[in-house]
C-alpha cells in the first residue's frame, strides 16, 4: 500500500540524511569533498560490530563508541590527509584526491582485516519487533533510523546557529584569515567539524550494518554515491537541504521501486541530479554566491 511506502521511503530518506550531514558539513565548512568519508562510515560499523561481537557492550554504548572511533578517525584523517594540503595553500582538487587515496587506504586496511568476509551482528543485537498502526509496519530499527536523524540534525542546527563554537564554525567557513584575525583558532574548529563528521558517519554505519545485518569493506561506497546526489541537490553545504534531500531521495527511490522498476530506482534518483544541475545549480537551498566565491578561491 501507498502509506506503507511512503514510511519505507522515509527511513531510507533518513539514513541518505544521516550519512549526508557529516559530509555537507564538511562541505560548508572546508569547502572539500570528502571522498574517505564513506570509508569512515564502514569502519564505523567494524567498530560497532567489535563492540558487540568482542566487548558484550550493550547497544546505546555501542553507538556511542562506535560513533567516538569513527570521529577520531575523521580527525586523524584530516590530520594526515588535509592539513598538510591547507598550510600549503593547495588548491581543493589537491584534497579531493588525498581523500580518494586515504579512502584506497581504509578499505585495503578493512578488506585484510576481515579477509573480504561480510561480517554479521548476532540476533538480538537490537530488538526485533514493530510496532503496527491499521495495516502499516514499522520496525523498531526503523523508528531508530528516523529518530537518530531527527536528534542529529536538532543538535547540529543548534551547535551551529545558538553556540559560541558554532558561531566560530560559521566565521571560519566564511573567511579562515579574518576568524584568525577575530581571536578564533581555525585548528580548533578543524577538529570539531571532521569530529562530529566522522559521529555522524559511525553512528550511520551501525545502524546500516544492523538494519541489513551487513557488514563488510565496501559498505559505504554506494552510500557515498547518493550521498553525493543529496549534497548536490539540497545544496552544497546547507544543513536542512541534505536533510530535505535525503527524504526526497529515498521516498522516489523506494516508490521507484515498489511501483516502477528495481533497475530504474538509480537512473531516476541521478536523472533527478542531472536535472538540478540544469535548472538550479546551487540545490534547492544552497547559495550560488558562495559557491562560486569558493570556485574562485
Amino acid at each position: 500500500m501507498l502509506e506503507q511506502q511512503l514510511i519505507n521511503g522515509l527511513v531510507t530518506g533518513s539514513v541518505y540524511a544521516l550519512f549526508a550531514l557529516g559530509f555537507t558539513l564538511i562541505f560548508g565548512v572546508h569547502h572539500i569533498l570528502n571522498l574517505a568519508h564513506g570509508s569512515i562510515f564502514m569502519w564505523g560499523a567494524m567498530v560497532g560490530l567489535y563492540c558487540v561481537t568482542a566487548l558484550k557492550l550493550p547497544f546505546p554504548l555501542v553507538l556511542l563508541v562506535a560513533g567516538a572511533a569513527a570521529g577520531l578517525l575523521s580527525v586523524l584523517l584530516d590530520f594526515v590527509a588535509f592539513r598538510p594540503l591547507r598550510k600549503r595553500g593547495a588548491p581543493e582538487f589537491s584534497a579531493i584526491v588525498s581523500s580518494i587515496g586515504a579512502s584506497l587506504i581504509l578499505i585495503n586496511v578493512a578488506q585484510r582485516a576481515t579477509d573480504t568476509r561480510v561480517l554479521r551482528y548476532p540476533f538480538g543485537t537490537f530488538p526485533v519487533g514493530a510496532l503496527h498502526v491499521s495495516d502499516m509496519r514499522v520496525t523498531y530499527i526503523q523508528i531508530l533510523m528516523a529518530g537518530t536523524m531527527l536528534l542529529f540534525l536538532i543538535f547540529l542546527l543548534g551547535y551551529l546557529n545558538w553556540t559560541r563554537f558554532g558561531r566560530q564554525v560559521r566565521a571560519v567557513a566564511v573567511n579562515e584569515r579574518t576568524a584568525s584575525l577575530m581571536g578564533i583558532n581555525p585548528s580548533s574548529v578543524y577538529v570539531q567539524t571532521f569530529f562530529i563528521s566522522g559521529m555522524l558517519a559511525g553512528v550511520a554505519g551501525v545502524l546500516i550494518g544492523i538494519a541489513f545485518n551487513s557488514v563488510h569493506f565496501l559498505m559505504g561506497e554506494p552510500y557515498m554515491l547518493r550521498a553525493f546526489a543529496v549534497i548536490v541537490v539540497g545544496g552544497l553545504g546547507s544543513i536542512t537541504g541534505a536533510v530535505i534531500a535525503g527524504l526526497a531521495l529515498g521516498i522516489i527511490q523506494t516508490l521507484t521501486v515498489a511501483y516502477v522498476s528495481t533497475g530504474l530506482s538509480d537512473i531516476i534518483v541521478f536523472s533527478l541530479l542531472f536535472l538540478t544541475l540544469l535548472v538550479r545549480p546551487s540545490g534547492l537551498m544552497g547559495n550560488l554566491r558562495l559557491e562560486k566565491r569558493v570556485a574562485r578561491t
